[in-house]
């Protein structure tokens, strides 16, 4: 009896093995992605912190998401950055904050 697979034999065992492979991967994609849909569906603008559902307000040049059962005011990925920056009113304005420290704290 002979055990040892002829080349042609091994090369469509390999092709075979790769498309199982190839759909195996396929399918977890696939079921990556749907949980990723319902999981967004579950939780998308509810509050973290109390899990009420969060409501899109203007603030300044940001809409951020406000809970308003618990107060929660939460930002996405660089609205921190955006509100953190220090507003420019110019020169004039620079000019007179200039002053006002100087008024404020006296050289001696």
């Amino acid at each position: 009896m002979n055990t040892k697979a002829s080349p042609e034999e091994e090369y469509f065992a390999r092709e075979d093995a790769e498309k199982k492979r190839r759909i195996a991967l396929d399918m977890k994609k696939a079921t990556a992605a749907d949980e990723q849909k319902a999981l967004r569906e579950l939780h998308y603008m509810h509050c973290p912190k109390c899990g009420m559902k969060m409501q899109e307000i203007r603030l300044g040049d940001l809409d951020v998401e406000t809970c308003f059962a618990c107060g929660g005011v939460f930002l996405d990925k660089g609205e921190i950055d955006v509100i953190a920056q220090p507003k420019q009113k110019g020169i004039m304005s620079a000019i007179l904050n200039w002053f006002k420290e100087e008024t404020e704290h006296p050289v001696k």
